[in-house]
Parts: structure tokens; C-alpha cells; sequence
């Protein structure tokens, strides 16, 4: 266990150097150093995934968790992440295992895969820390749970180049993305990365797996209307009912901003439910907002604000106009 591993995507440069290929960084690595993401080393001119078979967190949770919303509502999931990140955002919400090495465990897929099913759960999320940067990990766990019947979920910053991408696909089921804003230049002055990068995986993956958006909205960083507006114009442009959900921003790691207006909050809902077919409010206590309607007819069709959790739809479709709900059910 936890024996050395060779970083897959990677080519050799002069002078010792190594650049990675695994994310648009393409950082140049020199001898006995990381990357940007702490997590991948040049050894001797061979790149070293630091981070393989360490596990920082692992819990079962509901797949609402995630979010997902549209991807088998109320079954769990078996959620695990490693260390390290290939963003370095301001406002982490879990900074202390993506900017620092955390205490970790030993794992290898198989032990997590029977952990999953020792316990009768056949969902799988890749998520806590950001997956891409334990590639080698995710992607042998993520084959064998194929192969084992279970479902993969990618919970992801989205910054990862195509050809790795390309190669993971065939063994996720669905993915939420962090869309962080809709401003290159917040991207690079608040998370050193770029929008461009995470389109691009957004526009690959919806074409191949089932997909969810999060936007975490900030107040005085990314909570300007327009530029809200913009971003869900995109994503409309995308596929109109990708579930979107908006989360409400809250004091954490370097950003120590008020929470963002709970006013602020709801318009950005109503402008989002003009373009988008499926809206949800996250770290507010708006349950109204929990549930999901048909995008035809209106109709309930799952319940998330009762005490008991009820689902309506027919064979994945409403029951009233028998529209079928994006999604996987």
C-alpha cells in the first residue's frame, strides 16, 4: 500500500525540468519540487503523485451532499477526498486539506470499494479536496467501481486539461462543477486559475455524463447581477435545465466578507430561474427553493420540503404532462 506512484500526463524538459500536463497550469517542475498543487513531484526527472491511495476524509453522506439534485435523490454516496488543489481560492471552504497536508489515512481502491460494499451503498464521490490533483487515485478507483457495478461522482473545480479528462470520463457517472464566477479576471486575482479551462470541461462533460453547477456567490466579489446574468445566459446556452445550484458565501479561510445578503440571494434566484430550468438555493433556509418542478408544466415532482422526503415522478417523468426530468432517477 501506498507505494510510490508515477504521475500519469507528464513530459520531460531540459535541464531536469518536468511539465505536467494534467491541468492548464502545464506547471515546469524542477528536480526534487511540486507543482502549484503540492501534490506532484519531480523525483530524478520522473513525476510522483504524492497524494496516491492518502485519504484526508471519507464518510457516507446523501448525494444532495454534493449537490445533486438530479442524480438518484436520497441515496448515499461513500464520499472520499486526498490533499492539495490546483486553485488556490481566497474563500476556501476547506483550505486545511487543499493548502495544507492534513492528517491522512491509508487506503487502496479496493478497501474503499469494500467499504462501499460492506454497506450497501453503489454511489462513489471523488470530492472534499479537489480530485483532479489525485488523478491516479481517482481513475483506478473510479475503473474498478465500474467494473464492480457501482456509480462515480466527480465533485470538481473543473480545471483540468481535456486529454486526462477524455480518458476519466468513461468511468464517471455525474459530476457537479464549481463555476466560481463569470470573470477571467476574478478567476486568476482570487483561485490563480482561468475561466476558459472550466468552460471547456463544462461544455465536455455535459455531453457524456449527468451534470450540476454550483456557484458559490460572494459578496462584493462575484454577486454583481450582470455578471450573474451572463453566467446563466452561458449555461442556458449549454443545456437549459442543468440543475444550478447557488450557495450562499460565508466568512472562510483569507476572505473575511460579511455573508452574502440574503436579498441578494433571492434576486439572483428569480434572474437565474429566467434563463435556467432548475434553480436551487444553497446555505439558506429557503426550502421552497429545495424542490423540484417539471420545466414543462410546472408540477412538483420531487418534495424536499416536507419532513419526509417524496418523490412524484413517474418512470422519470411528471405525472401530469409526462415530461421527462433531466436527469437520472
Amino acid at each position: 500500500m501506498n507505494k510510490k506512484k508515477e504521475a500519469k500526463f507528464y513530459q520531460k524538459e531540459e535541464n531536469n525540468l518536468i511539465k505536467c500536463n494534467l491541468c492548464p497550469h502545464n506547471c515546469k517542475i524542477d528536480n526534487h519540487k511540486t507543482g502549484l498543487c503540492q501534490v506532484r513531484k519531480n523525483i530524478n526527472s520522473k513525476l510522483y503523485s504524492l497524494n496516491y491511495q492518502k485519504v484526508s476524509a471519507l464518510s457516507i453522506d446523501p448525494v444532495e451532499k454534493k449537490p445533486l439534485y438530479h442524480f438518484y435523490p436520497q441515496k448515499k454516496v461513500l464520499s472520499f477526498g486526498s490533499w492539495g488543489c490546483n486553485m488556490s481560492c481566497i474563500f476556501c471552504q476547506n483550505w486545511q486539506i487543499s493548502q495544507e497536508k492534513p492528517q491522512l489515512k491509508n487506503f487502496n481502491a479496493e478497501e474503499i470499494i469494500e467499504i462501499a460494499i460492506n454497506r450497501n451503498i453503489d454511489l462513489l464521490a471523488y470530492t472534499y479536496s479537489e480530485p483532479t490533483v489525485f488523478y491516479e487515485f481517482m481513475l483506478e478507483t473510479a475503473q474498478l467501481a465500474t467494473a464492480k457495478g457501482l456509480k462515480n461522482i466527480m465533485v470538481s473545480n473543473g480545471l483540468i486539461e481535456p486529454k486526462p479528462l477524455e480518458q476519466l470520463v468513461p468511468y464517471l457517472d455525474a459530476a457537479n462543477i464549481d463555476l466560481k464566477a463569470f470573470n477571467n479576471d476574478f478567476y486568476q486575482e482570487q483561485c490563480n486559475a482561468n475561466l476558459e479551462s472550466v468552460k471547456k470541461t463544462i461544455k465536455l462533460l455535459v455531453k457524456k455524463i449527468h451534470l450540476e453547477i454550483t456557484t458559490l456567490v460572494i459578496t462584493d466579489l462575484n454577486d454583481n447581477l450582470a455578471e450573474l446574468e451572463a453566467l446563466f445566459s452561458w449555461l442556458a446556452e449549454v443545456n437549459k435545465q442543468i440543475p444550478l445550484h447557488l450557495s450562499r458565501y460565508y466568512p472562510a479561510y483569507n476572505l473575511k466578507k460579511a455573508p452574502t445578503a440574503e436579498n441578494k440571494m433571492k434576486k439572483a434566484y428569480q434572474l437565474a430561474k429566467r434563463y435556467l430550468d432548475h434553480v436551487y438555493l444553497g446555505n439558506l433556509n429557503f426550502k421552497k427553493t429545495a424542490s423540484t418542478f417539471c420545466n414543462n408544466c410546472g408540477e412538483k415532482l420531487i418534495d424536499r420540503n416536507k419532513i419526509k422526503f417524496e418523490n412524484l415522478l413517474k418512470a422519470n417523468k411528471c405525472p401530469i404532462c409526462r415530461t421527462e426530468l433531466w436527469g437520472e432517477f
